[in-house]
């Protein structure tokens, strides 16, 4: 069984970006097992990322690639910045790595393609969709591996991960594109709700404070509930829907034809064809 003990400090891994998703993504596997001296963070902010994991000793960071040592070949890189910043860490990174380095990318509408282009043809490339509740290790992250990817490697970045919650994968990088309308961008579609839900309370006289506490917990009390019961969605809504109640009456205006049902699937297209667009 993969562990992250796996990766030592012959072949270490080599964090790029340590903001707030890689910060929590190293907190996270530092608490799974992997050794301070299997790992190296590279930021351009490099006092913000110290702070972002205290536990490192500070001489684990370095503000560039440059100032890593020299002899280092890393077993996993994995790209955390800014999609902006990739193509200088990259051209960057070219001269560390060998043959079986594996990049492990969270970045948003950076395709294989990308880089392979960059990094050669031969390159072990994992794309990774996470979306914002990773950064509390609450998230849900699909990945998608390509043919240069072992299943041993594929394992190990399974379990790296992890460290953001669960995790999935799909066998056709097209897919991805999908993974990102519904769980990427979806984080703000719940966040919306919960606007809309408190806005329509304070119409009905609640006060702004109370009306959002309302929805908030209601949305996240919904949420754990969904998470931890046997039943699914649809039954979950069924068991609180009594016949001519209030829940009803709500669900008739919810569930019509041109309901929310409707909305959503336009909502997740929309995403869906810009984020086609963005990996073009």
């Amino acid at each position: 069984m993969t562990k992250l003990t796996d990766i030592s400090a012959a072949r270490p891994l080599v964090l790029v970006g340590c903001g707030k998703m890689g910060g929590a993504l190293l907190q996270g596997w530092l608490k799974g097992g992997l050794t301070a001296d299997a790992v190296y963070v590279i930021d351009p902010f490099v006092d913000n990322a110290r702070t972002m994991v205290p536990g490192l000793a500070s001489e684990k960071f370095y503000d560039s690639v440059a100032q890593l040592p020299k002899d280092l070949t890393p077993g996993f890189v994995v790209l955390a910045v800014k999609p902006q910043m990739m193509d200088q860490a990259l051209e960057d990174l070219k001269g560390l790595t060998v043959a079986d380095t594996v990049f492990l990318s969270i970045a948003a509408g950076k395709t294989i393609n990308y880089f392979t282009e960059i990094l050669g043809l031969d390159a072990a490339v994992v794309r990774a969709m996470p979306n914002t509740p990773a950064a509390i290790g609450r998230g849900i992250t699909v990945g998608y591996a390509n043919r240069n990817v072992t299943d041993s490697q594929k394992a190990t970045c399974h379990e790296l991960l992890k460290a953001a919650g669960v995790v999935d994968w799909v066998t056709e990088e097209g897919l991805i594109d999908a993974v990102t309308a519904v769980s990427g961008s979806g984080p703000a579609y719940v966040f919306h709700l919960v606007e809309a839900l408190a806005g329509a309370g304070e119409t009905l006289g609640l006060d702004k404070e109370l009306a959002q506490k309302l929805a908030t917990h209601t949305i996240c009390g919904a949420g754990a509930l969904l998470e931890q019961s046997a039943d699914d969605a649809t039954q979950l809504r069924k068991n609180v829907t009594s016949p001519n109640g209030t829940t009803e009456a709500a669900l008739n205006i919810l569930m019509r034809d041109e309901g929310l049902g409707k909305l959503m699937v336009q909502t997740v297209r929309a995403a869906y064809q810009r984020s086609r667009e963005l990996a073009d």
